[in-house]
């Protein structure tokens, strides 16, 4: 799949117009995961628009967002940056043809204190 067809499937896919974004930058700035990221939500949206995704599917970043929606909340636009980013995510767990995460290896990663929510979240970011 070519560049172009990567950017309009990860586009199809979120169901969500980044050429609408003014590049404000309030979906960062609300981003909890922020300082985790080394793509922040805006840079995601401006990336998909260019078509330049190869880098974001090799980033960290598409598994350190927390699917919170600030960021959808806080866009005067409705560009909805966290549909981008999990469009982003399957779109490289795809291509790699595998899930970050099994049900087997839960357990390795879990602790007493993990939210059920976070293990519900985990299978829904991971296993697409």
């Amino acid at each position: 799949m070519n560049r172009d067809n990567v950017r309009d499937e990860v586009i199809r896919r979120s169901g969500t117009d980044p050429r609408k974004c003014m590049k404000c930058g309030k979906c960062s700035a609300t981003c909890p995961s922020y300082d985790e990221m080394e793509g922040h939500p805006h840079e995601f949206v401006y990336m998909v628009e260019n078509g330049d995704i190869e880098p974001l599917l090799a980033s960290e970043s598409i598994y350190r967002c927390l699917t919170c929606m600030a960021c959808v909340e806080r866009c005067p636009r409705g560009v909805e940056p966290a549909k981008i980013v999990e469009s982003v995510r399957l779109e490289a767990i795809r291509k790699k043809g595998a899930n970050r995460l099994t049900p087997e290896a839960v357990a390795a990663v879990a602790d007493e204190e993990l939210p059920q929510q976070a293990v519900v979240t985990a299978f829904r970011k991971y296993a697409k």
